[in-house]
């Protein structure tokens, strides 16, 4: 027995004593705690919210080509800890103004008497942050990190909304991967997707408990972009770029200058989905790269491929939709893919002049290549070198260009990194906007890059011309994106149509169909937050689309002050409030089945006053009605499978 209880002392003593190594950093309401633990050399984190798990211990640390730093460290005693404050305007996110309070604390680790990491994190009302600094090592300064131990353990029970990391070169002409492949909803946790993973960010439904958002942001070309992979059940963990992204080229693992630090990784938590659809920790971490060249605009336009393809970007197609754009009150138009040959240099200056002449500018489509794929659609192989690139660009801005277009990356390497911020760069010193496709998922660029416009990263509008399968998941996945890709960064879906059939003509029976309701299509052009939106509109629509529709389009804003998540769930149905100044937009879709019927209370808007509302009827005939709020400020909503609701106060 005196064995027993002296084995058992030395236990206790053993456990306390763990415990009293680990330290904690608290959000500043002090409900969501971050504990790290030096776990006998393998340093562990672990975060909860109202004393609740939401990600278990979980591994941090780097290994490099000049030491391992994911073993065999000591954590220092003394903790550097301060508060942060910081104030920021950016008018291209979910919110115009934002004051981000948070709580720091840097981790210091040695390893044999050496400094060898720091581990920063940042802990806010929800919301977590972390990044690595790695020191010097004796005569090394520069490092090659060829892994991180960085992990995520999720809770068992866990369920998933998960985006499948693509293989490299597959897909169109060898484009993959471009983040444009399908969520899956409420799937099991131990699963890997197609073997690759999944592309940030990474939604996970903790049991009955909250919810967890997983992404990472302010990665430049200072570093690579990286993905989740699922190698262990519920732990996940950092993995970098596949070996064939960018055609092979580059390398797989980033090499960082001594002393250097990591990208931010990012754990948004919440009990409900409020706190993941209104989260701007993306933003809040990072610092602006550059200073505007000028005051970018954020606008409304109109684009004629998702209609009427590749074979319609001519010169009489193109001026007819500088008048549509104009007609509609819109400042911009996006000349697509093979402008350079069916219209020609000297045409595109002429429509230039004269989409200034209607207050209309212009964005020009551009191909990245470069050697990474074989797209074979033009302008080609003028952005990808920096002598070449700044001539067009200069080009450009002596005929008024706005904006570019640039398709067709080859990956997440840190090579490819690198080109997104050159490009960006110079495009800053000619004072053109640049939005990205066939490409990365922003991260944090909005804030870190003044003349970033949007990205694609997901499976955008032009797949429902070319599948009637994505125009029958159409609701399915824009009651999947407000939860998912568009709560870290401008999603450029290109959406909102109201042809009725993806053809030139709105002909009947040709093509693919829409089977979303018109007052859906006004719907996403509120849920789909994006600085810049060029809508799937035609000409056609002047006449053969419903005023009501027409107008509501000519004046929803591309650009708001704030966000309110109201209600929803992830692929299921979504309604949200956005604020353009005074006045508020509420906006949801509906995904499933059975008609959505909601009572919701809207305390944002003013008892007794007019509100304007777009319904739709059981057979997704949508009108426009008015009303008047009641004074407990609820409204009931009745929304039709495939169908919308908005309301303007």
């Amino acid at each position: 027995m005196k064995k027993l209880s002296v084995v058992f002392f030395l236990i206790c003593v053993t456990i306390s004593g763990l415990i009293a190594q680990s330290k904690q950093v608290a959000s500043p309401d002090g409900k969501l705690v971050v504990t790290v633990s030096p776990n006998n050399g393998a340093p562990e984190y672990s975060v909860a919210l109202n004393g609740v798990a939401f990600i278990e211990g979980s591994p941090i640390g780097l290994k490099t080509n000049v030491g391992d730093f994911s073993t065999g460290l000591e954590m220092n005693a003394d903790v550097k800890s301060n508060e942060v404050n910081d104030t920021y305007e950016l008018p291209n996110i979910k919110f115009s103004k934002v004051n981000y309070k948070a709580n720091e604390t840097v981790f210091g680790f040695t390893k044999d008497g050496q400094a060898a990491i720091d581990v920063t994190f940042r802990v806010s009302d929800n919301d977590v942050a972390f990044k690595y600094k790695v020191y010097p090592q004796k005569e090394n300064f520069a490092c090659v990190v060829e892994a991180e131990a960085t992990g995520f353990k999720l809770p068992e029970g866990t369920t998933t909304f998960l985006c499948p990391q693509a293989e490299p070169m597959h897909g169109f002409a060898r484009t993959s991967p471009s983040y444009e492949t399908a969520y899956s909803a409420d799937a099991p946790i131990r699963q890997n997707g197609w073997g690759n993973g999944y592309t940030f960010p990474c939604l996970f439904k903790v049991t009955d408990k909250g919810w967890v958002l997983i992404s990472e942001t302010g990665v430049d070309g200072s570093y690579c972009a990286s993905r989740l992979v699922n190698s262990n059940g519920g732990l996940y963990a950092i993995g970098f770029p596949q070996e064939g992204e960018n055609n092979g080229n580059g390398t797989t693992t980033p090499g960082i200058a001594l002393p250097g630090e990591t990208p931010w990784r990012t754990i948004t938590v919440g009990e409900t989905l409020k706190p993941i659809v209104e989260t701007t920790i993306p933003f809040d971490v990072v610092e602006p790269k550059y200073e505007a060249s000028k005051n970018y605009k954020y606008t409304k336009g109109s684009w004629s491929w998702i209609i009427k393809m590749d074979n319609n970007t001519t010169f009489p197609v193109q001026k007819e939709y500088i008048d549509f754009s104009a007609a509609m009150g819109w400042e911009t138009i996006l000349i697509d893919a093979l402008w350079d040959t069916q219209i020609g240099r000297d045409k595109i200056a002429e429509l230039a002049k004269y989409g200034e002449s209607k207050n209309v500018g212009l964005y020009l489509w551009y191909n990245s290549n470069g050697y990474w794929n074989d797209a074979p659609q033009g302008p080609r192989g003028l952005m990808h070198n920096s002598r070449i690139r700044r001539e067009e660009m200069a080009w450009m801005q002596s005929v008024g260009i706005k904006g570019i277009k640039v398709d067709f990356f080859g990956g997440d390497k840190q090579v490819t990194m690198q080109l997104y911020e050159d490009i960006l760069s110079d495009a800053n010193d000619f004072g053109i906007q640049v939005i990205f496709h066939g490409c990365t998922l922003p991260r944090g660029w909005e804030r870190m890059y003044p003349n970033f416009a949007s990205s694609e990263a997901v499976l955008a509008s032009e797949n429902l011309h070319f599948g009637q399968g994505s125009c029958d998941a159409e609701a399915f996945n824009a009651c999947i994106h407000p939860f998912i890709r568009n709560t870290v960064g401008s999603m450029d879906f290109g959406g909102s149509a109201l042809n009725q059939f993806y053809n030139a003509g709105n002909t009947p029976n040709k093509g693919t169909k829409r089977i979303t309701s018109d007052v859906f299509a006004l719907a996403t052009a509120v849920l789909f937050q994006s600085g810049v939106q060029h809508f799937a509109l035609a000409p056609n629509n002047l006449e053969d689309a419903p005023a009501w529709a027409i107008d509501f389009m000519k004046e929803v804003p591309s650009t708001w002050d704030e966000v309110q998540f109201i209600d929803g769930y992830p692929g299921k149905y979504v309604v949200f409030a956005r604020r353009k100044g005074d006045k508020w937009y509420i906006a949801g879709v509906n995904a499933q089945k059975e008609t959505l019927k909601l009572k919701i209370k809207l305390p944002m808007l003013q008892k007794g006053g007019a509100y304007t509302m777009y319904v739709d009827d059981s057979q997704l005939s949508g009108k426009k009605v008015s009303g008047k709020l009641n004074n407990k400020q609820e409204v009931t909503l009745s929304i039709p499978c495939n169908g919308g609701v908005v309301i303007v106060q």
